[in-house]
Protein backbone atom coordinates (compact mmCIF):
# COMPACT_ATOMS: atom_id res chain seq x y z
CA UNK A 1 0.00 0.00 0.00
CA UNK A 2 2.59 2.15 0.37
CA UNK A 3 4.12 2.05 -2.78
CA UNK A 4 0.59 2.98 -3.76
CA UNK A 5 0.03 6.20 -1.46
CA UNK A 6 3.97 7.04 -3.14
CA UNK A 7 2.41 7.09 -6.72
CA UNK A 8 -0.62 9.07 -5.64
CA UNK A 9 1.23 11.71 -4.25
CA UNK A 10 4.05 11.69 -6.42
CA UNK A 11 2.29 12.22 -9.66
CA UNK A 12 -1.08 14.08 -9.35
CA UNK A 13 -0.20 17.64 -7.30
CA UNK A 14 -3.88 17.94 -6.45
CA UNK A 15 -4.56 14.76 -4.66
CA UNK A 16 -1.72 15.29 -2.06
CA UNK A 17 -4.04 17.98 -1.13
CA UNK A 18 -7.02 16.40 -1.29
CA UNK A 19 -5.72 13.03 0.69
CA UNK A 20 -5.12 14.92 3.68
CA UNK A 21 -9.13 15.96 3.73
CA UNK A 22 -9.87 12.14 2.66
CA UNK A 23 -11.25 10.33 6.10
CA UNK A 24 -9.12 8.11 7.22
CA UNK A 25 -10.69 5.06 6.24
CA UNK A 26 -10.79 5.62 2.47
CA UNK A 27 -7.35 6.75 2.08
CA UNK A 28 -5.56 3.34 1.19
CA UNK A 29 -8.37 2.90 -0.93
CA UNK A 30 -8.38 5.77 -2.88
CA UNK A 31 -4.43 5.40 -3.25
CA UNK A 32 -5.30 1.83 -4.66
CA UNK A 33 -7.89 2.87 -6.67
CA UNK A 34 -5.86 6.18 -8.17
CA UNK A 35 -2.67 3.91 -8.75
CA UNK A 36 -4.23 1.36 -10.81
CA UNK A 37 -5.58 4.03 -12.61
CA UNK A 38 -2.21 5.73 -13.21
CA UNK A 39 -0.71 2.87 -14.38
CA UNK A 40 -3.34 1.95 -17.28
CA UNK A 41 -3.20 6.16 -17.96
CA UNK A 42 1.05 5.52 -18.57
CA UNK A 43 0.57 2.59 -20.61
CA UNK A 44 -1.64 4.23 -22.73
CA UNK A 45 0.21 7.49 -23.11
CA UNK A 46 4.16 6.61 -21.48
CA UNK A 47 5.16 3.99 -23.63
CA UNK A 48 5.79 4.75 -27.05
CA UNK A 49 2.13 3.90 -27.72
CA UNK A 50 0.42 1.67 -31.40
CA UNK A 51 0.89 -2.18 -30.73
CA UNK A 52 3.37 -1.53 -27.52
CA UNK A 53 0.25 0.80 -25.93
CA UNK A 54 -1.98 -2.21 -27.18
CA UNK A 55 -0.54 -5.01 -25.84
CA UNK A 56 -0.16 -3.59 -22.20
CA UNK A 57 -3.16 -2.30 -21.42
CA UNK A 58 -4.36 -5.89 -22.89
CA UNK A 59 -1.79 -7.49 -20.42
CA UNK A 60 -3.31 -4.20 -17.49
CA UNK A 61 -6.33 -6.19 -18.19
CA UNK A 62 -5.53 -9.87 -17.55
CA UNK A 63 -4.07 -8.81 -14.51
CA UNK A 64 -7.63 -7.53 -13.53
CA UNK A 65 -8.92 -10.30 -14.54
CA UNK A 66 -6.13 -12.29 -12.23
CA UNK A 67 -6.93 -10.04 -9.59
CA UNK A 68 -11.05 -11.06 -9.47
CA UNK A 69 -9.82 -14.59 -9.48
CA UNK A 70 -7.60 -14.16 -6.37
CA UNK A 71 -4.06 -13.90 -8.07
CA UNK A 72 -2.70 -10.54 -8.35
CA UNK A 73 0.86 -10.20 -9.17
CA UNK A 74 1.37 -6.69 -9.20
CA UNK A 75 1.72 -4.39 -6.28
CA UNK A 76 -0.84 -2.06 -7.35
CA UNK A 77 -3.22 -5.42 -7.77
CA UNK A 78 -2.55 -6.84 -4.82
CA UNK A 79 -3.35 -3.65 -2.95
CA UNK A 80 -6.12 -3.31 -5.00
CA UNK A 81 -8.37 -6.55 -4.61
CA UNK A 82 -8.80 -5.73 -1.21
CA UNK A 83 -10.48 -2.58 -2.31
CA UNK A 84 -12.80 -3.95 -5.22
CA UNK A 85 -14.08 -7.11 -2.63
CA UNK A 86 -14.55 -4.72 0.50
CA UNK A 87 -16.94 -1.95 -1.99
CA UNK A 88 -18.16 -4.59 -4.29
CA UNK A 89 -16.88 -2.66 -7.38
CA UNK A 90 -17.37 -4.28 -10.48
CA UNK A 91 -14.80 -4.14 -13.81
CA UNK A 92 -16.97 -1.89 -15.77
CA UNK A 93 -15.60 1.56 -14.85
CA UNK A 94 -12.45 -0.28 -14.73
CA UNK A 95 -12.49 -1.61 -18.09
CA UNK A 96 -14.09 1.70 -19.61
CA UNK A 97 -11.21 3.11 -19.08
CA UNK A 98 -9.08 0.78 -20.34
CA UNK A 99 -11.32 1.36 -23.38
CA UNK A 100 -10.28 4.93 -23.67
CA UNK A 101 -6.99 4.39 -23.14
CA UNK A 102 -6.95 2.26 -26.42
CA UNK A 103 -9.27 4.85 -28.33
CA UNK A 104 -5.69 7.14 -28.02
CA UNK A 105 -4.03 4.88 -29.70
CA UNK A 106 -6.13 5.17 -32.98
CA UNK A 107 -7.56 8.69 -32.49
CA UNK A 108 -6.79 12.46 -32.10
CA UNK A 109 -9.44 14.35 -33.40
CA UNK A 110 -12.83 14.93 -32.33
CA UNK A 111 -15.62 16.01 -34.77
CA UNK A 112 -18.03 17.48 -32.62
CA UNK A 113 -18.60 18.06 -28.44
CA UNK A 114 -20.65 15.69 -28.44
CA UNK A 115 -18.22 12.91 -29.57
CA UNK A 116 -15.64 14.96 -27.24
CA UNK A 117 -18.64 14.25 -24.38
CA UNK A 118 -18.58 10.56 -25.08
CA UNK A 119 -14.89 9.97 -25.13
CA UNK A 120 -14.82 11.43 -21.30
CA UNK A 121 -17.68 9.09 -20.35
CA UNK A 122 -15.44 6.12 -20.94
CA UNK A 123 -12.02 8.36 -20.05
CA UNK A 124 -13.14 10.80 -17.28
CA UNK A 125 -16.29 9.27 -15.79
CA UNK A 126 -15.62 6.15 -14.17
CA UNK A 127 -13.23 7.47 -12.19
CA UNK A 128 -16.22 9.58 -10.43
CA UNK A 129 -18.00 6.14 -10.20
CA UNK A 130 -15.07 4.64 -8.62
CA UNK A 131 -15.20 7.23 -6.33
CA UNK A 132 -18.77 6.88 -5.88
CA UNK A 133 -18.11 3.36 -4.80
CA UNK A 134 -15.96 4.35 -2.06
CA UNK A 135 -18.19 6.77 -0.51
CA UNK A 136 -20.91 3.59 -0.73
CA UNK A 137 -23.49 6.15 -2.62
CA UNK A 138 -23.22 5.16 -6.13
CA UNK A 139 -27.09 5.33 -7.68
CA UNK A 140 -27.98 6.14 -10.59
CA UNK A 141 -28.62 9.97 -9.73
CA UNK A 142 -25.00 10.55 -8.28
CA UNK A 143 -24.05 8.88 -11.18
CA UNK A 144 -25.54 11.43 -13.82
CA UNK A 145 -24.30 14.42 -11.06
CA UNK A 146 -20.50 12.96 -11.11
CA UNK A 147 -20.24 12.65 -14.71
CA UNK A 148 -20.55 16.42 -15.02
CA UNK A 149 -18.00 16.98 -12.60
CA UNK A 150 -15.37 14.63 -13.97
CA UNK A 151 -16.26 15.63 -17.75
CA UNK A 152 -15.65 18.85 -16.67
CA UNK A 153 -12.76 18.46 -14.98
CA UNK A 154 -11.37 16.88 -18.01
CA UNK A 155 -12.30 19.56 -19.84
CA UNK A 156 -10.43 22.22 -18.04
CA UNK A 157 -7.56 19.68 -18.95
CA UNK A 158 -7.56 19.89 -22.43
CA UNK A 159 -7.96 23.77 -22.70
CA UNK A 160 -5.33 24.27 -20.41
CA UNK A 161 -3.45 21.69 -22.12
CA UNK A 162 -3.72 22.60 -25.31
CA UNK A 163 -0.24 23.12 -26.22
CA UNK A 164 1.39 19.87 -24.89
CA UNK A 165 -1.27 17.58 -26.23
CA UNK A 166 -0.71 18.82 -29.87
CA UNK A 167 3.16 18.51 -29.55
CA UNK A 168 3.66 15.22 -26.71
CA UNK A 169 0.83 13.48 -28.32
CA UNK A 170 -0.22 15.03 -31.57
CA UNK A 171 -3.92 15.41 -30.05
CA UNK A 172 -6.31 18.15 -30.88
CA UNK A 173 -9.35 17.80 -28.62
CA UNK A 174 -11.17 20.77 -29.52
CA UNK A 175 -13.89 19.85 -31.61
CA UNK A 176 -13.37 19.95 -35.33
CA UNK A 177 -17.01 21.36 -35.78
CA UNK A 178 -15.34 24.68 -33.43
CA UNK A 179 -12.44 25.11 -34.84
CA UNK A 180 -14.36 25.38 -37.86
CA UNK A 181 -16.86 28.20 -36.92
CA UNK A 182 -14.25 29.94 -35.00
CA UNK A 183 -12.07 29.81 -38.73
CA UNK A 184 -8.98 28.20 -36.30
CA UNK A 185 -6.72 25.68 -38.14
CA UNK A 186 -4.74 22.97 -36.79
CA UNK A 187 -1.36 25.69 -38.38
CA UNK A 188 -3.05 27.70 -35.91
CA UNK A 189 -1.98 25.39 -32.83
CA UNK A 190 0.87 24.20 -34.24
CA UNK A 191 2.49 27.57 -34.58
CA UNK A 192 1.25 28.65 -31.44
CA UNK A 193 -0.56 31.46 -32.44
CA UNK A 194 -3.34 33.07 -30.29
CA UNK A 195 -5.19 34.95 -32.99
CA UNK A 196 -8.40 36.72 -31.76
CA UNK A 197 -10.53 33.85 -33.47
CA UNK A 198 -8.69 31.06 -31.09
CA UNK A 199 -9.03 32.68 -28.07
CA UNK A 200 -12.42 33.09 -28.86
CA UNK A 201 -12.83 29.85 -29.30
CA UNK A 202 -10.83 29.16 -26.01
CA UNK A 203 -13.46 31.60 -24.53
CA UNK A 204 -16.38 29.76 -25.55
CA UNK A 205 -15.12 26.61 -24.29
CA UNK A 206 -14.01 27.41 -20.96
CA UNK A 207 -18.10 28.53 -20.35
CA UNK A 208 -19.31 25.62 -21.72
CA UNK A 209 -17.37 23.60 -19.10
CA UNK A 210 -17.83 26.15 -16.33
CA UNK A 211 -21.76 25.49 -16.97
CA UNK A 212 -21.22 21.08 -17.04
CA UNK A 213 -18.62 21.89 -13.51
CA UNK A 214 -21.59 23.86 -11.89
CA UNK A 215 -24.44 21.37 -13.01
CA UNK A 216 -22.78 18.72 -10.98
CA UNK A 217 -22.56 20.84 -7.57
CA UNK A 218 -25.72 19.41 -6.72
CA UNK A 219 -23.34 16.03 -5.78
CA UNK A 220 -21.73 17.62 -2.77
CA UNK A 221 -24.95 17.36 -0.74
CA UNK A 222 -25.77 14.15 -1.22
CA UNK A 223 -22.86 12.61 -0.43
CA UNK A 224 -21.47 11.63 3.08
CA UNK A 225 -20.33 15.01 4.84
CA UNK A 226 -16.78 13.79 5.72
CA UNK A 227 -16.26 12.66 1.65
CA UNK A 228 -18.10 16.01 0.90
CA UNK A 229 -15.13 18.53 0.96
CA UNK A 230 -12.72 16.71 -0.95
CA UNK A 231 -14.84 16.37 -3.76
CA UNK A 232 -16.17 19.98 -3.63
CA UNK A 233 -12.37 20.78 -3.63
CA UNK A 234 -11.53 19.42 -6.75
CA UNK A 235 -14.28 21.06 -8.35
CA UNK A 236 -13.56 23.98 -7.38
CA UNK A 237 -10.00 23.05 -8.70
CA UNK A 238 -11.58 22.57 -11.93
CA UNK A 239 -12.84 25.99 -12.32
CA UNK A 240 -9.90 27.57 -10.78
CA UNK A 241 -8.35 26.29 -13.71
CA UNK A 242 -10.64 27.72 -16.05
CA UNK A 243 -10.30 31.47 -13.83
CA UNK A 244 -6.58 31.22 -14.79
CA UNK A 245 -7.53 30.30 -18.41
CA UNK A 246 -9.20 33.47 -18.57
CA UNK A 247 -6.89 35.52 -16.81
CA UNK A 248 -4.17 34.50 -19.04
CA UNK A 249 -6.13 36.08 -21.80
CA UNK A 250 -6.79 32.77 -23.04
CA UNK A 251 -3.06 32.62 -24.46
CA UNK A 252 -2.59 28.67 -23.76
CA UNK A 253 -1.10 27.71 -26.92
CA UNK A 254 2.17 30.31 -25.11
CA UNK A 255 2.21 29.51 -21.52
CA UNK A 256 -0.04 26.84 -19.78
CA UNK A 257 -2.14 28.48 -17.28
CA UNK A 258 -2.02 27.05 -13.79
CA UNK A 259 -3.66 27.70 -10.33
CA UNK A 260 -1.09 30.08 -7.91
CA UNK A 261 0.02 28.89 -4.61
CA UNK A 262 -2.01 31.60 -3.30
CA UNK A 263 -5.45 30.14 -4.89
CA UNK A 264 -4.49 26.59 -3.50
CA UNK A 265 -3.90 27.48 -0.19
CA UNK A 266 -7.43 29.60 -0.37
CA UNK A 267 -9.20 26.75 -1.85
CA UNK A 268 -7.51 23.79 0.63
CA UNK A 269 -8.33 26.70 3.80
CA UNK A 270 -12.04 27.11 2.73
CA UNK A 271 -12.29 23.43 2.27
CA UNK A 272 -11.01 22.66 5.52
CA UNK A 273 -13.12 25.45 7.19
CA UNK A 274 -16.17 23.73 5.75
CA UNK A 275 -15.34 20.16 7.27
CA UNK A 276 -14.62 21.96 10.85
CA UNK A 277 -18.65 23.33 10.72
CA UNK A 278 -21.09 21.55 12.69
CA UNK A 279 -23.57 19.37 10.74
Amino acid sequence: MSYCARLTRGHYENFTVASALLPRRLRRHFFAIYAWCRWADDLGDETGGGRTALDLLDWWQDELRRTRAGHPRHPVTVALRPTLLRFGIPDGPLIALLDAFRTDQARDRWRTFDELLGYCDSSACPVGELVLYLFECHDPDNVVLSDRICAGLQLANFWQDVARDYDNLGRIYLPTEDLERFAVGSDDIAAKRTTPAFAELIRFQVGRTRELLESGRGLLKRLPRDARVDVELFLEGGLAVLRAIESSGYRVLEVRPTVSGRDKLRLLLRAIGRKCLPS
